[in-house]
């Protein structure tokens, strides 16, 4: 319910042992398991979860564990170095795209680096290691949720599908009425049965649109104008369920709202206040209805974590004030959570009454309004710029979770990790 605050639970991730692992997983984790409970927010207050000092930058594929939390993770990018036979990546930062953005495909076979790389670079989604290249198209592509041999792509004028490891494209939609698609851009996701997209483009009459796909059905919806929404288009994206539309708006330099549509323009709702929430992602709650979850920068729960139907708009507070600044939903095979990337600060201090005390950390979040979070690994990323940003991005089952880090060096050359996240039963 609006307004409700929930207690703060905390679980830290502990080692399983017993359990298949890759090698280097075994190698580093420590023998740490504790156990899970509910705390109370002072309680959360005075957990050990704040910023360890920076640990020794691990090298390229090697064996780590976080010095406070004891996952085990490993770096499995480096700016300037080789990434396949053909090409390398940049010298400033080689990693993955962006929170809301999936690394890994269906069966987390391969994992895909697009930022520093030129092009796509696909590695080996358990050992890390360098699989094949693919030059740019300047598509914009996304992993189809359940098969594993596919990304969907939007290029100016067509939708196709792409079966990277043959490199093969085909057709899905291909229209002259249309220039300048794009998927999103940029936080754009089909829904989770891989039916459905929303693209936006530039009709002939020069108008704005966005419309949705089924590529299932091979049926185009109908445009609807984004003129008709206050202010520039952000980006627009297809729900979870297929059902909704989501649109954000940039109303102006310090307001960006939200509109639900229907498939058809119909308008579901309008959430006026500035990121009620936003820097998050979609996925459906347990009762299957569609929700967006992420940072409010609004009243009454500004700096919280809440969760937003998309149908009716009701919000729930998931995670008091804190430093958190994206949230990712890509866990789409393991419901019931979130993960969240907490900043290096928060604005009136790390102890501060009412503020969680995370602090450069990813953790999991519950959606059930308990409160309850599993803290997985501190991220090392210093402020500096958007690509020193951490983004943590989990793969489809939750097992992993890959984040950026320029590893407290501002400015410092940034590069890709991954953890392992081990549920206990």
């Amino acid at each position: 319910m609006e307004g409700h605050r929930p207690a703060l639970g905390i679980l830290r991730v502990g080692s399983m042992l017993g359990r298949w692992m890759p090698p280097w997983i075994g190698a580093c984790i420590a023998s740490l398991a504790v156990a899970a409970g509910l705390a109370s927010a002072s309680q959360a207050q005075e957990a050990t979860s704040a910023k360890a000092p920076p640990p020794q930058e691990p090298g390229y594929l090697e064996p780590a564990s976080d010095p406070v939390l004891g996952t085990a993770f490993v770096r499995i990018t480096t700016p300037g170095r080789e990434i396949s036979a053909q090409t390398a990546c940049g010298l400033d930062y080689c990693r993955h795209r962006y929170s809301s953005a999936q690394a890994w495909n269906a069966d987390q076979s391969l994992l895909v680096i697009t930022a520093g790389c030129p092009g796509f670079c696909f590695l080996d989604g358990k050992e890390y290691v360098p699989l094949f290249w693919r030059p740019s198209s300047r598509a914009e592509c996304e992993w189809h949720p359940t098969d594993p041999t596919l990304m969907i792509c939007v290029t100016n004028k067509e939708i196709y599908s792409w079966e990277v490891r043959k490199d093969i494209k085909r057709p899905i939609y291909n229209s002259q009425d249309y220039t300048g698609l794009r998927f999103g851009p940029s936080k754009g996701n089909l829904s989770l049965d891989g039916a459905k997209l929303a693209v936006r483009g530039v009709n002939r009459l020069g108008e704005e649109v966005v419309f949705a796909y089924d590529i299932a059905e091979s049926k185009k919806y109908p445009d609807i104008k984004l003129s008709a929404l206050k202010g520039a288009n952000s980006y627009c994206t297809i729900a979870p369920s297929g059902r909704f539309i989501f649109c954000y708006q940039e109303h102006t330099e310090d307001a960006n709202a939200a509109y639900v549509l229907t498939l058809d323009g119909g308008l579901v709702q309008h959430w006026p206040e500035h990121h009620r929430p936003g820097h998050g992602d979609l996925t459906v709650d347990a009762d299957g209805r569609d929700i967006y979850v992420g940072i409010s920068k609004s009243d009454p729960d500004k700096f919280h974590v809440i969760k937003r139907r998309l149908e009716d708009g009701v919000v729930t507070n998931l995670l008091t004030r804190s430093s958190a600044q994206h949230v990712s939903a890509r866990n789409i095979k393991r419901p019931g959570w979130v993960f969240v990337t907490f900043g290096p600060s928060v604005p009136t201090g790390r102890r501060a009454k009412g503020w969680a005390p995370y602090i450069q950390e990813i953790a999991a979040l519950r959606l059930d309004g308990s409160g309850l979070l599993r803290e997985i690994v501190h991220t090392q990323s210093a402020k500096h710029n958007y690509w020193s940003e951490a983004h943590a991005s989990p793969s489809p089952d939750g097992s992993q979770v890959i984040w950026a880090s320029n590893w407290g060096r501002p400015g410092g050359p940034v590069s890709s990790y991954v953890a392992r996240v081990i549920w206990e039963p």
